[in-house]
C-alpha cells in the first residue's frame, strides 16, 4: 500500500471573467503522506480554501491532476464525485451544517446509514464518536440546544463516521470564540490521531497551524512550505 493518500501535480486555478484573468494557483505539486497533519495557513483570499475545495471535488482545477487513493479527483464526473466523498472523505467546515431537525446522534449516524451501513451499526458507531468528542450526554439534542463548540463537535464526529482516509477541514474553528478554537482544534488533531487519519487542514489561525505536522502557506499562487 502507498503510503502516499494524496498526489498534486502542476495544478491551476484561473477565474475568467470579460476584462481580468485571475490565477490563484499556480502549478502546485504537493503528496501527503498517510497520517499525515498538514495544514494551508494565511490570509483570506490566498486561494487556500479553493486549493481544498478542489482536493475535495467541490471545485474544479482549470489544469493539473490531484489524485486521492484510487480516485484521480480532477476526472470524475458529478456521480464519481459523491462516490468519493462518501468513501474517502471526511468534511469538516467553518460552519456545522447540521440538520437543524435532527438530533445530534441522527446526524451522526445518518450518513453511514446512507452510504449503506446497517441502522444497528450505524447507531451503535455514532453512539461511539460522540462518546469520544465528549458529547455522550447530549446525544438526544438537536442543534439549536447546543453551543456552538458542541454543535462543532458533532460535526468532527459526523465526518468519522463512515472511516474516511482523508479528512478536509475548513477554518473549522473559524467561528468560535477562542477557547472553544483551541478545543476543537486539540479534539481534532486528537481524533485524527486515534482514528489514524490523515488531516489536510485550512486556517488563519496560526496557533491552530503550528500543530501540523506540515505547514504551508499560499502566498501569489505558490505553495509554500513554512
Amino acid at each position: 500500500m502507498s503510503d502516499i493518500v494524496v498526489s498534486i501535480r502542476n495544478l491551476e486555478k484561473t477565474y475568467e471573467t470579460e476584462s481580468e484573468r485571475l490565477t490563484i494557483l499556480k502549478n502546485l505539486d504537493l503528496d501527503i503522506e498517510r497520517g499525515s497533519k498538514v495544514v494551508i495557513a494565511g490570509e483570506s483570499g490566498s486561494g487556500k480554501s479553493t486549493f481544498l475545495n478542489i482536493i475535495g471535488g467541490l471545485d474544479r482545477a482549470t489544469s493539473g491532476t490531484v489524485k486521492a487513493g484510487q480516485y484521480e479527483v480532477t476526472s470524475l464526473d458529478e456521480k464519481e464525485i459523491s462516490k468519493y466523498r462518501s468513501d474517502y472523505l471526511g468534511l469538516i467546515f467553518q460552519f456545522h451544517y447540521l440538520l437543524k431537525d435532527f438530533t445530534a446522534l441522527e446526524n451522526v449516524f445518518l450518513p453511514a446509514y446512507m452510504a449503506g451501513m446497517n441502522k444497528k451499526e450505524a447507531l451503535e458507531k455514532a453512539r461511539i464518536l460522540l462518546k469520544d468528542v465528549g458529547l455522550e450526554n447530549r446525544i438526544s439534542h438537536l442543534p439549536s440546544e447546543l453551543s456552538g463548540g458542541e454543535r462543532q463537535r458533532v460535526a468532527v464526529a459526523r465526518a468519522l463516521i463512515n472511516d474516511p482516509s482523508l479528512i478536509l477541514a475548513d477554518e473549522p474553528t473559524g467561528n468560535l470564540d477562542p477557547a472553544n478554537a483551541v478545543m476543537i482544534g486539540d479534539l481534532l488533531f486528537s481524533m485524527a490521531d486515534k482514528y489514524k487519519k490523515t488531516l489536510i487542514l485550512v486556517t488563519h489561525d496560526m496557533n491552530l497551524a503550528s500543530k501540523g505536522d506540515h505547514v504551508y502557506s499560499i502566498k501569489e499562487g505558490c505553495l509554500n512550505e513554512n
